[in-house]
């Protein structure tokens, strides 16, 4: 920006500038973010659609499993039954289902998820487009 010599197209320069690291910038971290958080959930989700099929195609009615209680500290668990199934549906409560309808539920909730997660997808590339069309408008100015 030393190469501007005109005052006015320098601080116009610098507010374009301003604009892109405070706002932009941050706003598509935030937005990748909340992406990321959205295929974490879809990730937790199939894993559980995977447990009931493999509950269902052995025929299991017990259950032994590793239970995650966070940063990777797992301990035993075992179930008794495997007739119903607890199922987080958001917002901390957990619903008790049988196996088809914890998978109906969870095909459900994986398709409004990949809905979300693609909108923030078209939000990021939106993003991106601004800061391009605002860098080479400035290269423009400058001539480069």
């Amino acid at each position: 920006m030393d190469a501007i010599q005109d005052p006015e197209t320098k601080i116009s320069f610098e507010k374009y500038d301003s604009f892109i690291q405070g706002i932009l910038y941050p706003k598509l971290k935030e937005t990748a973010e909340l992406r990321d958080s959205v295929y974490d959930k879809i990730s937790e989700y199939l894993k559980l659609k995977s447990l009931i099929e493999t509950i269902e195609d052995h025929s299991l009615d017990t259950l032994k499993l590793s239970v995650d209680l966070g940063s990777n500290f797992y301990v035993q668990g075992k179930a008794d039954s495997t007739e119903f199934i607890y199922v987080n549906v958001g917002f901390g409560f957990y619903l008790k289902m049988t196996k088809p309808e914890a998978k109906k539920f969870i095909e459900s909730k994986q398709e409004h998820l990949e809905k979300l997660a693609d909108s923030y997808t078209v939000e990021i590339n939106l993003i991106r487009a601004k800061i391009k069309v605002i860098q080479e408008a400035m290269s423009s100015v400058l001539g480069f």
